[in-house]
């Protein structure tokens, strides 16, 4: 069973209350308020799906009732038709600019008013549809990225012991340099929430193509030759190839493009010495640069089968000095002023007493 729509109807007129409760009581559930101050108390508490407003009322006149209502995000949407007695064309066009719906002018013509009643409401309940329909599309969408990311990653992981506690610190590092990024005026464009939590969730993806690279080059506990060097930067293009194969079915503008240029770019150099392609500068793309701070924090503070892990502060000063050659300065700086947040994240996933130790030196 459908339940009723509830009417708010705000009116300091005992005959007009009456004769709305005799036109739409039998339909709809009708609260009444006799003024503005306690129409917007019934509204935090009870929220209607229609309000009938009055414009001259003792107190705060409909005009208030109305600014505040459309200024609060949780109550802008109700929809509100004014009741009035003016019959000046200005007055009705401030109540719709203001944002009212529509209009019903005193003394009320009963099927009148119940028909724009109804219309309204059927509007409502329509638009309200809609957003049901977006919203389960938006949660599918969000649940098939989720999927499609973690089940990537778990290719990563099956392939690399370090990825564990790694791939958990290296998202939320990205996370919060792009929050605190943000700040900037230059990025506050580019990094709205959406495209802060891809590329949070894409973050995990960046080493995926190590599963290329030989287990006597990813496990070896020594320093890598040249040549195994050189086979291991091939884990860059590697990790193109497989988001990319991924993407096919999505095009080239699906959530996996944040993820593609995250593996292809996170070892590239602001000064244009790193690779696979020598990008400098902001050719690099702002996902890569983001990455490649979050990468190079982690891989010092983490107990590798070739190195121990380092201290907190020794990690952060390696970066401080690579400021403009290895990373992109405004990063860099985002990175100094939340070293103390880094060393949080780093302590809550970490993989070894070891590391933690590490960690809490000063």
């Amino acid at each position: 069973m459908t339940s009723k729509s509830r009417i708010l109807v705000v009116d300091d007129s005992p005959s007009n209350i009456d004769l709305i409760l005799e036109v739409l009581e039998e339909r709809y559930v009708v609260i009444v308020a006799t003024n503005g101050t306690e129409a917007l108390d019934i509204v935090n508490r009870n929220r209607p799906d229609l309000i009938l407003l009055d414009i001259m009322m003792p107190d705060i006149n409909g005009y208030e009732v109305i600014k505040a209502l459309k200024s609060d995000e949780e109550t802008k949407d109700i929809p509100v038709i004014f009741l009035t007695a003016l019959d000046e064309v200005d007055d009705e066009v401030k109540g719709l600019d203001m944002g009212a719906v529509d209009y019903v002018v005193k003394p009320f013509t009963p099927k009148l008013l119940k028909r724009r009643v109804q219309n309204h409401i059927a509007l409502k309940n329509h638009r309200d549809h809609l957003e049901r329909i977006v919203s389960d599309r938006t949660r599918m969408l969000n649940l098939t990225q989720d999927v499609t990311i973690e089940s990537l990653g778990n290719l990563a992981e099956y392939r690399d012991q370090e990825t564990g506690g790694h791939i958990k610190r290296t998202k939320n590092y990205v996370r919060a340099l792009a929050v605190g990024l943000r700040e900037n005026d230059q990025y506050r464009g580019d990094l709205n929430d959406s495209y802060i939590e891809l590329l949070a969730k894409s973050a995990p993806l960046h080493d995926i193509g190590k599963v290329g690279v030989p287990d006597s080059i990813l496990m070896k506990p020594g320093k890598l030759t040249e040549e195994e060097f050189a086979e291991m930067k091939k884990h860059t293009v590697y990790g193109r190839e497989i988001i990319t194969a991924s993407e096919k079915n999505l095009g080239e503008d699906s959530f996996l493009s944040i993820a593609r240029k995250i593996a292809y770019c996170h070892h590239e150099k602001w000064d244009g010495s790193g690779y696979p392609q020598g990008l400098a500068g902001t050719d690099i793309p702002l996902s890569g640069r983001i990455m490649a701070v979050a990468d190079v924090y982690d891989a010092l503070i983490s107990k590798r089968v070739y190195k121990p892990p380092f201290p907190h502060k020794k990690a952060v000063g390696i970066i401080e000095k690579d400021r403009g050659t290895h990373f992109d300065p405004r990063i860099t700086d985002v990175f100094l002023q939340m070293k103390d947040q880094f060393r949080k994240i780093a302590f809550e996933y970490a993989d070894f007493d070891e590391e933690r130790e590490m960690l809490e030196q000063q």
